[in-house]
C-alpha cells in the first residue's frame, strides 16, 4: 500500500486495517504524532488527511490511501504553510508546553482551525480544540497562543 505522508509517497508493507497512527510511527519511523487512548478521543494523534484534522489511532491505512496526510514533522518542515509557521512561533511565545505529551495533536487542531478560519471567536476555538485533551491544564496557554497566532495571520 502507498500512502502520502508530508508529500511523499511511501511504500509500506502492513495490513489495509492497520491504523494510520502506527504506520506513521512504527514503519515510517516518524514519532512526532502520539498514542494516546487509542479510541480517538485524546486527540495526541491528531494528523491532518487532505488538510483536515483527523485521529489516526482510528483510521485504517486503507482509508488514508491516496490522501495527503500531515503529520507534526510535515508542518515543522522548511516547506511548512505559512499559518503551521505562525502557530508554531505563538506556541514558543507563550511558552504553552508543559509536559509536550499532547502538544503535536494540539497544534495540528490549531492549524487546521485558523486555515479554515482565520480570526476565531472564542467558541471557534473551543469547538475546534474539544478533541484534544491537555492533561498538563495548558488550556489557556492554547487558547492564547492561537489568539496570538490568528492576530499575527490578520
Amino acid at each position: 500500500m502507498t500512502l502520502n505522508v508530508n508529500g511523499a509517497d511511501h511504500e509500506l508493507d502492513a495490513a489495509p486495517d492497520t491504523p494510520l497512527l502506527w504506520a506513521i510511527r512504527d514503519h515510517l519511523k516518524m514519532t512526532g504524532t502520539k498514542f494516546g487512548c487509542g479510541m480517538a478521543m485524546c486527540g495526541a494523534c491528531t494528523v491532518h488527511m487532505d488538510g483536515q484534522p483527523i485521529r489516526s489511532c482510528s483510521m485504517p491505512i486503507q482509508a488514508a490511501a491516496g490522501k495527503k496526510i500531515t503529520t507534526i514533522e510535515g508542518v515543522s518542515s522548511t516547506a511548512a504553510s505559512p499559518v503551521a509557521k505562525v502557530v508554531q512561533q505563538a506556541w514558543n511565545e507563550s511558552q504553552v508546553v508543559q509536559c509536550g505529551y499532547c502538544q503535536s495533536g494540539q497544534i495540528m487542531s490549531a492549524i487546521a482551525l485558523l486555515e479554515k478560519n482565520p480570526t476565531p471567536s472564542d467558541a471557534d476555538i473551543d469547538s475546534a480544540m474539544s478533541g484534544n485533551i491537555c492533561r498538563c491544564n495548558t488550556y489557556h496557554r492554547i487558547r492564547g497562543a492561537i489568539k496570538d497566532a490568528s492576530e499575527k495571520l490578520g
